[in-house]
């Protein structure tokens, strides 16, 4: 049985820091694609981060140069580090494994964390 558990979300002020962890068990981990996604009430869910088998990386526009995302092999532990925070990263932050690469489009990812919260105050 796959589980991913995040943590490492809280409340911090803008221009912050904080770093997500996922912790993924029950998957291989260096198959297709990791990802870290965000959503809002009444928003669709959007890809932040992705983490493919080459080791290419893609982000969203909105935070490029802000967060980076990395991978731990040892522990089976995905890392998104978010560095200058803004109010509009407020979000639940998920993390996401799939033997299909789809990057920060949601579709081919199969399994999910249950989320953890980031809010970002001004």
């Amino acid at each position: 049985q796959v589980q991913l558990v995040e943590s490492g979300g809280g409340s911090v002020q803008a221009g912050r820091s904080l770093r997500l962890s996922c912790a993924v068990s029950g998957y291989r981990f260096s198959t297709g694609c990791m990802g870290w996604f965000r959503q809002t009430p009444g928003r669709e869910r959007e890809g932040v981060a992705a983490f493919g088998r080459s080791g290419t990386t893609k982000y969203a526009d909105s935070v490029k140069g802000r967060f980076t995302i990395s991978q731990d092999n040892a522990k089976n532990t995905l890392y998104l580090q978010m560095n200058s925070l803004k109010p509009e990263d407020t979000a639940m932050y998920y993390c996401a494994v799939g033997p299909i690469c789809s990057w920060l489009a949601s579709a081919k990812y199969l399994h999910w964390g249950q989320g953890t919260q980031v809010t970002v105050s001004s």
